[in-house]
């Protein structure tokens, strides 16, 4: 009877370890720097290739092989069409255009570049950053700034969407 009692323990300590394992986090994070001779803020976007692609196959019906090279032609267009709908800016209180650059990859990362007009100096900077909330209701969007010197960071969720950062 020992032996059993043994095993069993042994079998649920196993598969509790195992349900710990395959449990995923979806993060992104966005690293926004001002550049006051450019007079621009640069932000920067890393997110995981497979939580994109889910979500564009969601969004927009189709498979986009991001990152390899069966991608889909007009890939681009797509990225800068979500972006400019998940991700608002408000620099010293005025909505800014996004400008989508362009994106690389790296391992399973998708690393995308945006620029945002900023022609004065940067006194406060507001975020909206909606990413892939639609398709995960845990998507946490980490925001980094740079700017006047000052390093700030907050965290954007589903429940806040949005923050404000003063410099």
């Amino acid at each position: 009877m020992r032996k059993v009692i043994t095993y069993i323990f042994v079998l649920l300590f196993a598969v509790s370890l195992t349900s710990m394992a395959v449990h995923k986090y979806y993060v992104a994070v966005f690293q926004l720097d001002y550049v006051p001779a450019k007079k621009t803020v640069q932000m920067t976007s890393r997110i995981f290739i497979d939580d994109l692609e889910a979500t564009f196959v969601k969004k927009y019906k189709k498979k986009f092989y991001l990152g390899t090279s069966t991608e889909v032609a007009d890939a681009n267009e797509f990225l800068k069409k979500y972006f400019s709908e998940k991700v608002h800016v408000k620099i010293n209180g005025k909505e800014k255009a996004i400008k989508f650059l362009g994106k690389e990859i790296e391992d399973d990362v998708i690393i995308c570049y945006y620029t945002f007009p900023a022609e004065q100096a940067v006194k406060t900077l507001e975020i909206s950053n909606t990413t892939l909330f639609e398709s995960f209701d845990d998507q946490q969007n980490i925001i980094h700034t740079n700017i006047n010197r000052y390093k700030k960071s907050l965290l954007l969720t589903n429940e806040e969407p949005k923050g404000l950062f003063e410099f």
